[in-house]
This record gives structure tokens, C-alpha cells and sequence, in this order.
């Protein structure tokens, strides 16, 4: 009697990672689904002027969605549009997907980008990006959060910075 009461007290541990294991598996199953956003739902907005200068359209792609820091959007500028100085926590990733562009980083100089470049921008590093004077340019921007905010940012660029 004894043998099976030591047997039985030195398997519950095992019986009880088991049963939460189930659980954990039967809620993770049940509770995390894939998600399909169908691109005739997705809208555009003009971007602001706080942060661009010329004529923007920012379209949330994905925001972040816990436990995931990652967001994504895709931005039109149109020629001569561009953004302001900014940084991101994280660093991004830029994916040209229509037209010319130029991006630069603070103290560093413009540099052309085209359809198909994929761009990577460290951590806390300054930079712009925008179309050029003649052309549009159509990017996807993937960026993570940090406390919720992907972006930090920071002054206008001038025309005499833009027209270097």
C-alpha cells in the first residue's frame, strides 16, 4: 500500500505538467486564429503635415497586435513629397514597391531607391525618405513599438537639405 501511494504522490507532479500542457495547448488552439484583411477594407489617409511635406497617403496595413511589436503601413509620396526627420526604436524596413525615391541618413548623403530596394534603417538613426522632385514613390514601412510608438519624430526637412 505504501508502494502505490508513493508511486501515485510522485506521478501527480508529472499528471498535473501533463493537464496543464493540455490546457495551455487547448487554449492556444482555440484563441489564436489567422486573420485575413481583405484589401477593399483597408483605407488611406493624407498624411500629416506635422510629419510630411507635400502630398502623403498613409495606409495601415497591420497595426501591432500583442505579443507582437511589429507594424506595418504602406505610403505613397508624391513627387517632391517626403517625410520629416525621425528615428524608430527598432530600426525599419523599407520595401519599394512603385517609383523613385531618396532617403537620407542625418549627416549622410541622399541616396536614390527604386522599385524592388529593401531598405534597413537602424535603430535610432536620423533619417528622411520621399519621392524625388520628378517622380512618386510607394514603399512599405515595417517597424516595432516600443510602449506603443514606432516613430519618433523630429524637424521638417528644409528644401535646401531636400535639394542637396
Amino acid at each position: 500500500m505504501k508502494v502505490q501511494a508513493v508511486a501515485l504522490i510522485s506521478l501527480s507532479p508529472f499528471a498535473l505538467v501533463s493537464l496543464q500542457a493540455q490546457t495551455s495547448t487547448a487554449k492556444a488552439s482555440t484563441s489564436l486564429t489567422i486573420k485575413i484583411t481583405r484589401s477593399d477594407s483597408l483605407q488611406s489617409n493624407q498624411g500629416s503635415a506635422q510629419y510630411f511635406t507635400g502630398s502623403v497617403q498613409v495606409q495601415q496595413l497591420f497595426p501591432a497586435s500583442d505579443p507582437s511589436r511589429t507594424s506595418g503601413g504602406k505610403v505613397t509620396f508624391e513627387a517632391g513629397a517626403r517625410s520629416a526627420w525621425h528615428t524608430h526604436p527598432f530600426g525599419q524596413i523599407l520595401i519599394v514597391t512603385d517609383g523613385t525615391g531618396w532617403i537620407q541618413q542625418w549627416g549622410g548623403p541622399i541616396e536614390e531607391i527604386r522599385k524592388g530596394d529593401v531598405i534597413w534603417i537602424p535603430a535610432g538613426v536620423k533619417h528622411w525618405h520621399g519621392a524625388t522632385p520628378n517622380t512618386s514613390m510607394t514603399h512599405i514601412a515595417i517597424q516595432e513599438e516600443l510602449n506603443g510608438k514606432a516613430v519618433e519624430w523630429m524637424e521638417t526637412v528644409t528644401d535646401e537639405q531636400y535639394h542637396k
